[in-house]
């Protein structure tokens, strides 16, 4: 019992202290955003955007996913405790990070014509282009220290640098748009990517690793693994960017202009802030999955621990979310964007069982089963798009949020058949009465807000909402003991 929560402690302190460092991401990128409004006006935060996001997607083809894949690997070979096993996959994952950050300078500097005239119609950012193709080589650096110490799951160093580098990118930034206004703009993006690799290097040199001489045949025997997993996510990544971009294609074709920018501003709240909790989780939790990985037993008891938390954590900000939707769309848009609400409320639902999802398919990826991945969301991406376009066709914007619903039950059925088939993957009781509870409670906030506006809404759903974070509680303080850890608290004051 004390193993296990020891597990769940880990868990909930990796999400506590990753979920602040997102929040405090959020909160940097929102200033950022200010000024640059400000300094920049929109034309300039159009092209600084412009600039980002084509060298970006460069990069999420060129990196083969080293930001992901490797970080098994570089789990696994901790786990040994064999430091000369440490040495070589960490030398190998350097030597990859090398040539894939090369290859995608190498690219946009060659490709920068062609870039300019498909990003912005015409060939006057040319130069522009190749002068920021070396962040493709210093982002994919410091990304190789990053996952060096995500493996070795070093959670307190890996936070630091993630908010050092936000804040150290902040203020460096602004000077130079104040000083230089839209001419700053290259200058400042390749600046803020010298000291953010700068200061991946210093977080990173405070754990050792041995440094080892690789051959060829070992870069290849190892490395080719790494790429071939990382290839796969890199595939898998790009696919689900094709079928959004189709499926806003869609929108626009259907509905107009007006819906595109309603559907993306209802997933930009999930993605950014909602999603955000996931990717807390997932910096402790696949290193974590990664080292068990070779043991079905304890691989089952990862996932299982991994989703009850995530549905304790969750749940209450889901059933606050699926009543309160309307206050938080005003504060973060206007009342223009009420539209979405009924869409975000069947999404707040949909993301119950997104967690699952999520929490089963990283074993499929923890295993290297590469191809299965692959296969299992190139299925999912489809039958996702279809969905969405089929209810939007009938429901409009709610049926996007009612497709959501779908597909991930279909999501949750898929991926458990698989690990049931491949794994001998079971939920433990445990998870499923708090799933149900959980579910359940925001299903009945879902229906009685729908069918009680104004203060009788409120009336009825805030005290399911109080419910739900007094259930989240006991149940966390049955693995984690909080109730000791604030009485400690307490007794050290006095």
């Amino acid at each position: 019992m004390s193993e296990e929560r020891s597990s769940y402690r880990q868990i909930m302190k990796a999400t506590s202290l990753f979920g602040g460092v997102q929040i405090f991401n959020i909160i940097i990128g929102i200033v950022r955003s200010k000024f640059l409004a400000v300094l920049l006006g929109p034309a300039g935060m159009g092209i600084a955007g412009l600039l980002n996001s084509t060298t970006g997607l460069i990069a999420s083809i060129t990196n083969f996913g080293l930001g992901t894949s490797a970080v098994k690997n570089v789990a696994e070979a901790y786990a040994s405790k064999n430091n000369d096993r440490m040495s070589t996959v960490v030398a190998v994952f350097k030597r990859l990070v090398w040539i894939t950050g090369l290859l995608g300078t190498f690219i946009t500097f060659l490709l920068a014509p062609l870039l300019s005239r498909f990003t912005f119609n015409n060939t006057d950012y040319t130069i522009a282009f190749r002068v920021v193709s070396i962040i493709l080589l210093l982002g994919q650096l410091s990304t190789g220290q990053l996952v060096v110490l995500q493996g070795m799951r070093k959670l307190q160093l890996l936070a630091k640098a993630n908010m050092a580098g936000s804040v150290v990118g902040l203020l460096l930034s602004i000077p130079i748009y104040y000083w230089l206004g839209q001419k700053g703009i290259v200058p400042a993006i390749i600046i803020t990517s010298v000291f953010g690799l700068m200061i991946t290097i210093f977080f990173s040199s405070k754990i050792k690793v041995e440094g080892k001489k690789i051959n060829f045949l070992v870069l290849k025997s190892e490395g080719l693994n790494m790429l071939k997993m990382g290839f796969i996510l890199s595939l898998t990544n790009l696919i689900g960017l094709g079928i959004s971009y189709i499926l806003g294609i869609y929108i626009s074709r259907m509905g107009g202009v007006e819906q595109v920018g309603l559907y993306n501003a209802g997933f930009a709240i999930i993605n950014g802030y909602v999603g955000m909790i996931f990717t807390a989780m997932i910096t402790d939790y696949f290193p974590k999955l990664s080292e068990v990985s070779s043991d079905n037993k304890k691989a089952a008891s990862v996932i299982n621990q991994q989703a009850e938390m995530g549905i304790l954590i969750i749940a209450p900000i889901l059933s606050f979310f699926i009543v309160f939707i309307s206050f938080i769309v005003s504060i973060l848009y206007s009342s223009r964007f009420f539209a979405i609400n009924e869409m975000m409320q069947y999404v707040a639902l949909g993301i119950f069982l997104k967690m699952i999802t999520w929490a089963m398919s990283l074993m499929i990826i923890a295993k290297g089963d590469t191809k299965l991945f692959f296969i299992s969301e190139l299925a999912a991406n489809i039958y996702t798009l279809l969905l969405n376009m089929l209810f939007y066709r009938f429901f409009g914007l709610n049926g996007i949020g009612i497709a959501f619903i779908v597909a991930y039950i279909l999501g949750v059925f898929q991926t458990f058949i698989i690990l049931k088939w491949k794994y001998n993957f079971l939920f433990e009781s445990g998870f499923l009465k708090i799933f149900m509870i959980h579910f359940s409670l925001a299903v009945l906030c879902f229906l009685l807000v729908r069918n009680f506006n104004g203060i009788k809404g409120y009336l009825y759903t805030i005290p399911i909402i109080i419910t739900s974070l007094a259930f989240s509680f006991v149940e966390l303080n049955n693995r984690l003991d909080v109730l000791s850890f604030f009485r400690n608290i307490i007794s050290k004051k006095k």
